[in-house]
């Protein structure tokens, strides 16, 4: 529960208000200027006043343009000329609300040519995502509730949907997919606002023109490949990260809320509690959840991740460029790679990316730590990677034994996983194999091509 701001907290804040108004006007910084904002905003001129115009006026205007309210009531709040004002016989009074209207905020070089539309408002934004407001303020409730027919106690309402699998060493995998209004909000979002911002040129994963095959060819043919994986990927990346990433980009303090609560969620209590009685989450893991994360499942997050990982991404490279090796991440995946000498200092580079991945708010995963000298099968993401980029031996004989036995036996008794739509299965994974591996897949097409697919059947009547 939000507490109530304390009396000082309200005139530092109503001050930032005035002090805010026409900010970026010509001269409206200057110590005069400012004076005569607050002193509109108080009905009085107090002493005490002149000093604080005095100090604030100091602010370069690069500082001031990128001066939120927030920020500047909490300086305000902390000044000693607001301490002078509290120890007079009268306390400083409100007289005037001097409101301006809400504005983007100029981004970091780099990002200043990136088309991202124009949304100063929470009206901007329900508009630029065809919601009418009453819809938007439902999807972005902190603690939206309804009340069913007949039913006297009220619950939260959900916007997710949740999707337990089995992983392939124990365990399950938590998918958190956002019902159908949320999810179309989440694309608009994706397509229109994060894809037009550049990720770190490391990043390979759910990135445009960069793959898993991108990824791997950074490392053929080195003599030591390295790899690291950050545990709980998606929910790391909390609320409060996301909410900067929008802050940087630009938007306004109300907007940046809303796409925060649009794009993060909190995990049920009973989905947790499920997943602790699994055995596969721990404490760690558990609180990561109960809180406003990224969500695996929306459309947003992998997007999202990635920007949240610049800095993470940009220190790894650094310290991949002193270790005289390569460095490129796919989602949670961390690869280095280099000569002879970098499997001596295998010990030292673990150290220093477990440091830098905490400092980020990641944790590397203990038992994924893998060191590949050329002598033995190097692998990043699936994909060997000693002489050429190519999937696995073992691999391609799984997927042609199975072809085999579809096209002999037909394919219904060959569906094992139950997958809902095997065709589409099984060509996903010759597609797999051959991007790096045209004979292979050619090979592999010529069994599926024998296989039999029974006739959908037709609706009576």
């Amino acid at each position: 529960m939000m507490r109530e701001p304390s009396y000082r907290e309200w005139i530092a804040r109503s001050l930032a208000r005035a002090l805010l108004a026409d900010a970026r006007q010509p001269g409206a910084t200057a110590p005069c200027a400012l004076r005569a904002r607050a002193e509109a905003a108080l009905g009085a001129n107090p002493p005490w006043l002149a000093l604080l115009s005095e100090e604030l006026g100091k602010r370069s205007l690069a500082t001031w343009q990128r001066t939120d309210l927030p920020a500047l009531a909490k300086a305000i709040h902390d000044m000693p000329a607001l301490d002078l004002a509290f120890e007079q016989d009268e306390l400083p009074r409100v007289r005037r609300l001097i409101l301006r209207p809400a504005e983007m905020l100029p981004r970091p070089m780099g990002l200043d040519d990136c088309a991202l539309p124009n949304l100063p408002t929470l009206a901007d934004l329900a508009q630029w995502l065809e919601l009418e407001p009453d819809r938007l303020a439902w999807l972005t409730a902190a603690s939206q509730v309804f009340r069913e027919p007949d039913a006297p106690k009220t619950r939260a309402a959900s916007h997710y949907r949740y999707l337990l699998q089995p992983k392939r060493l124990g365990g399950l995998r938590l998918l958190e997919i956002p019902k159908a209004d949320l999810k179309r909000v989440q694309r608009r979002i994706l397509e229109g606002l994060l894809a037009h911002v550049p990720v770190h040129e490391a990043a390979h994963g759910f990135v445009q023109d960069r793959s898993v095959a991108s990824h791997a060819a950074a490392h053929v043919g080195k003599e030591v490949v390295i790899g690291f994986d950050l545990r709980d990927f998606f929910p790391s990346v909390r609320a409060s990260r996301v909410h900067a990433l929008w802050r940087t980009l630009g938007y306004p303090e109300g907007v940046a809320r809303a796409l925060t609560a649009l794009c993060t969620h909190r995990t049920s209590a009973a989905v947790i509690e499920r997943l602790r009685d699994d055995g596969g989450l721990d404490w760690m893991g558990a609180k990561r959840l109960a809180e406003p994360h990224l969500p695996q499942g929306s459309p947003c997050s992998p997007a999202l991740a990635n920007l949240c990982a610049f800095r993470l991404d940009l220190r790894l490279e650094g310290l991949a460029w002193v270790f005289g090796a390569a460095y490129t991440r796919y989602a949670d995946d961390l690869v280095f790679s280099g000569t002879e000498a970098l499997r001596g200092q295998f010990t030292a580079l673990r150290a220093w990316v477990d440091g830098i991945a905490a400092d980020e708010g990641f944790e590397l995963h203990p038992r994924k730590v893998r060191c590949m000298p050329q002598h033995r099968q190097q692998r990043v993401t699936g994909v060997v990677v000693n002489r050429k980029a190519n999937a696995p031996r073992v691999d391609f004989d799984r997927l042609k034994a199975v072809l085999h036995q579809c096209a002999m036996h037909g394919p219904s008794g060959q569906n094992r996983a139950e997958v809902n739509d095997f065709r589409g299965h099984l060509l996903g994974h010759i597609a797999w194999i051959g991007q790096f591996n045209p004979t292979r897949k050619a090979r592999l097409m010529r069994i599926f091509e024998r296989i039999e697919w029974p006739t959908p059947a037709q609706p009576s009547g």
